[in-house]
């Protein structure tokens, strides 16, 4: 996990996508255009809420999110997700 310097607001979360997969479960190389976008990740940084709702991932739980969730953001040549916590889908 990487120390970033960015602070989400409110209900948004920080994730760190996790690898795409490199080979299948049979050991066949998956080349770069077929590979699938990762839908789990670990939460990097987290907001404070809102006013009524406290948030319940905390920094270093890893995630499952959905496919199309979130921004993507290249921050010192790092990738990350910027999300609400509603398109977190469960902490695993």
């Amino acid at each position: 996990m990487s120390k970033v310097n960015i602070k989400p607001l409110a209900d948004r979360v920080l994730v760190e996508p996790a690898a795409a997969e490199e080979k299948t479960a049979s050991g066949l190389y998956i080349p770069d255009t077929a590979k699938e976008k990762p839908q789990k990740g670990t939460v990097v940084a987290v907001g404070n809420g809102k006013k009524d709702e406290p948030l319940t991932v905390q920094v270093g739980d890893t995630v499952l999110y959905g496919k199309y969730a979130g921004t993507e953001l290249s921050v010192e040549g790092a990738d990350y997700l910027i999300m609400r916590e509603s398109d977190i889908f469960a902490i695993l």
